[in-house]
């Protein structure tokens, strides 16, 4: 585990809520030297703390208007390998993200369309089509507060 002192802490928070902002910028916000702010982004990157920098992108602005968190158990486990089915679920452009959870069902996707009737021609055509899928669960999102995580 990677030594992080407190302000190793400011600076991964800062970067969750921007992750644009300069070595320099970070410096002058905490009262460190452009090179010794960017010496510790190193380290963290070095050490796997700070693994990547990820664009978001507004969902609505795009047109993309629903989001729907379906739960997927699969139909037989011992058919279907579930590499394959990751596989075809992952190359569905509306898939934002495949988990594969433990409890009621084996797969939480969190699915974007422009709007519910998109979701359906999704759902039925795409997702419900895929080899070994079993129940599904619909939950549509309302609306979503982004939190940084525990830092």
């Amino acid at each position: 585990m990677t030594e992080i002192d407190a302000t190793d802490r400011k600076l991964l928070r800062a970067l969750a809520e921007d992750a644009t902002q300069s070595a320099s910028a970070l410096g002058r916000k905490f009262g460190l030297s452009q090179p010794a702010t960017w010496r510790r982004l190193r380290r963290l990157q070095e050490s796997g703390v700070l693994s990547r920098q990820r664009l978001v992108l507004d969902q609505e602005r795009l047109g993309f208007g629903v989001t729907v968190f379906l739960g997927v158990k699969l139909a037989t486990k011992g058919r279907v390998s579930l590499e394959d089915f990751e596989r075809a679920v992952s190359a569905i452009r509306e898939v934002q993200t495949v988990e594969h959870v433990l409890g009621l069902y084996d797969y939480r996707l969190r699915v974007v369309a422009r709007d519910l009737a998109d979701f359906e021609r999704v759902l039925r055509r795409r997702i419900m089509t895929l080899p070994g899928v079993g129940n599904v669960e619909a939950n549509v999102l309302l609306s979503e507060e982004r939190r940084p995580g525990p830092i």
